[in-house]
């Protein structure tokens, strides 16, 4: 068995085939990780989740900004950006069936053995890998719930910034869930700048997430994608930036997670 993790699908289907057909994929002996953000801004939003739901017990998926925002447009809850690419989701006469299949995804995924986790945008300089995973859990929960579209109303927006145990309701599962879907910038104690998309920031005590030290485990590696300006670069031995911006022409990543070695289909 091989394991292997791609950045940012976002609706191009055709890159992820030309990455699996280079490593010749199995689905019956290997895994494929996915680093969220499955749809949207590309051409085949459907037939990509199509495609991924039906590779079967073979995907470890983490649901991205995207993913969260088109639960959110089929329950009518918010409108569609200009920029969105998903009626042909939204007209599907599988549509809801392909909706509660997103719904019983994770936010985070940690490989049994411990070597590596993966979540969209990463995981607060705060947070232990074990307090991650239950706050992350919280999410997953009521996602599958009859709550689902109440916490799909509330979670939009920037505020509170900072994380506080004692935060409670939809703030704390918003803020749990700007953490590891929306997350690029933030200072040492875990306040988020979620207004800058670049590289790099010149805003004073504010840097990459990973810039600081981790609690996480120091055999554990962390994959992620959410971050395309980045193009794979992160100066960090132990976490890999996978969205390499195959939506905006430039390329998806595919990562063999034994040998880490990538492999690239311009897109």
């Amino acid at each position: 068995m091989t394991r292997y993790a791609v950045g940012d699908v976002q609706g191009c289907l055709q890159p992820l085939k030309c990455l699996l057909d280079q490593v010749s994929f199995n689905p019956a002996n290997d895994q494929l990780w996915f680093a969220g953000d499955l749809i949207n801004r590309g051409p085949d939003s459907l037939d990509t989740l199509r495609f991924i739901k039906n590779l079967g017990p073979c995907t470890r998926i983490v649901l991205g900004n995207h993913d969260l925002h088109l639960l959110a447009v089929a329950y009518r809850i918010r409108p569609p950006h200009k920029t969105d690419t998903l009626d042909e989701v939204l007209q599907a006469d599988d549509c809801e069936q392909l909706m509660l299949w997103l719904r019983q995804q994770r936010m985070i995924y940690s490989d049994p053995s411990g070597d590596y986790t993966i979540t969209h945008a990463g995981i607060p300089p705060i947070w232990t890998l074990q307090q991650a995973t239950q706050y992350a859990q919280e999410v997953e929960a009521v996602l599958k719930s009859e709550q689902a579209l109440t916490f799909l109303k509330t979670m939009y927006g920037n505020h509170p910034e900072r994380w506080d145990p004692m935060l409670d309701g939809w703030q704390r599962l918003r803020l749990i869930t700007n953490y590891l879907t929306r997350m690029r910038f933030c200072r040492a104690d875990g306040t988020l700048d979620l207004t800058h998309k670049e590289a790099s920031i010149n805003q004073e005590g504010f840097a990459p997430w990973f810039s600081y030290p981790s609690k996480r485990p120091k055999n554990n590696a962390l994959i992620f994608g959410h971050w395309a300006a980045l193009q794979g670069h992160t100066n960090a031995e132990d976490v890999f930036a996978l969205d390499t911006g195959c939506v905006w022409g430039h390329s998806m990543t595919l990562m063999n997670l034994d040998t880490r070695q990538l492999y690239h289909c311009h897109c």
